[in-house]
């Protein structure tokens, strides 16, 4: 793995673990929506958790099939950039797929600490994903991104902290919903 996706993956996993304490910190409450029509901290994990594996499966398999994959034109690189502000503009809400937010709507969710067992999988298989990924794609277009197109192996990297960024900010919500006293602790305890 280069030095570059190494950093990102630091970084996606310091965050993942942050946003992991914040949700267990709700105890038998994360699995409780704050309010009708909304996520529970449950749903936020396995929705994110969900995306990660989708996008891990998706580029094995362009990594191992032959085709040459296109450039990353400079609207998509723009399109790309846009979506990494509205993730992290605070309290902005952007609607998920349709398919990726009924899935997660569902129901009968795993308990959190099974969530944490299969993301921990995951991770591990997006980390061989990284170290295996070839130097002479690493500024192709590897994956479809819904609203920016597709990006390069960088931007997926981006995208993925971004998304977990965004979604830490709903789980703070959530946590004031729940336990109004509690936000300002459980984001302090989160941190550390």
């Amino acid at each position: 793995m280069n030095h570059r996706l190494h950093l990102k993956l630091e970084q996606l996993e310091h965050a993942t673990e942050r946003l992991l304490k914040s949700a267990e910190a709700l105890g038998p409450d994360s699995g409780k929506a704050p309010a009708p029509g909304s996520w529970s901290a449950n749903q936020v994990v396995h929705h994110l958790l969900f995306i990660e594996g989708n996008i891990v499966q998706y580029i094995q398999k362009k990594m191992n099939s032959e085709e040459m994959l296109p450039k990353v034109g400079l609207l998509t690189r723009l399109r790309a950039r846009v979506v990494r502000l509205l993730l992290r503009l605070p309290g902005f809400k952007y609607k998920a797929p349709r398919g990726v937010a009924t899935l997660t709507d569902a129901g009968n969710l795993p308990s959190l600490p099974e969530l944490r067992r299969t993301w921990e999988a995951t991770r591990r298989q997006l980390e061989r994903v990284l170290n295996e990924f070839p130097s002479r794609h690493l500024n192709r277009a590897i994956f479809p991104h819904p609203r920016s197109g597709r990006i390069t192996i960088y931007q997926v990297m981006d995208f993925l902290l971004d998304h977990l960024l965004h979604h830490q900010q709903q789980l703070g919500r959530i946590t004031k919903a729940l336990r109004p006293g509690a936000t300002v602790r459980a984001t302090a305890d989160a941190q550390a």
